[in-house]
């Protein structure tokens, strides 16, 4: 069985990580993913690379904890995240969200809400370079109106 959640500095295959997700389950009838990408701009200016830290530990139980909630609000069979930290380029992929259930509607709610909450609740810590030379960004991005959708209280405000 494939961990629900990694946290890594390699690079992830898609097809292998939904291949393992819906691998001998016949109750599946849908997957959903999200995969994020590193983008050569961010608050307006030039980024070359963005270098990703965490706790080890810490992350992976606080997205292992919003994997649980996502099985109790929503009729989900599976769920995997997959999460770069290290040394990141433009274009290189960062993160995968990938859900499954019997129906499409389920999991598209779940990925959605996954992917919500490691936008605004995660403990990720970035730094990216820019011209101006490095700069510490907060990498949980608040976003109110996302966090209300599904009724949780923004933590990092």
């Amino acid at each position: 069985m494939t961990a629900r959640v990694s946290i890594q500095t390699e690079d992830f295959d898609l097809a292998a990580e939904v291949a393992a997700l819906r691998q001998g389950d016949g109750r599946v009838g849908a997957v959903c993913s999200f995969v994020g990408t590193v983008r050569d701009r961010n608050d307006g200016q030039s980024v070359s690379t963005m270098e990703l830290e965490h706790y080890p530990g810490m992350t992976e139980k606080s997205i292992e904890a919003m994997i649980d909630a996502a099985h109790r609000r929503f009729d989900i069979l599976g769920a995997r995240v997959i999460h770069r930290v290290g040394l990141l380029h433009p274009l290189d992929q960062i993160v995968l969200v990938a859900v499954s259930s019997a129906h499409r509607g389920e999991s598209f709610q779940a990925c959605e809400f996954l992917m919500d909450y490691l936008k605004t609740q995660a403990p990720f810590w970035k730094k990216e370079q820019t011209p101006e030379g490095a700069r510490w960004v907060d990498a949980r991005v608040s976003d109110d109106a996302a966090l209300a959708k599904w009724g949780i209280q923004a933590t990092n405000s």
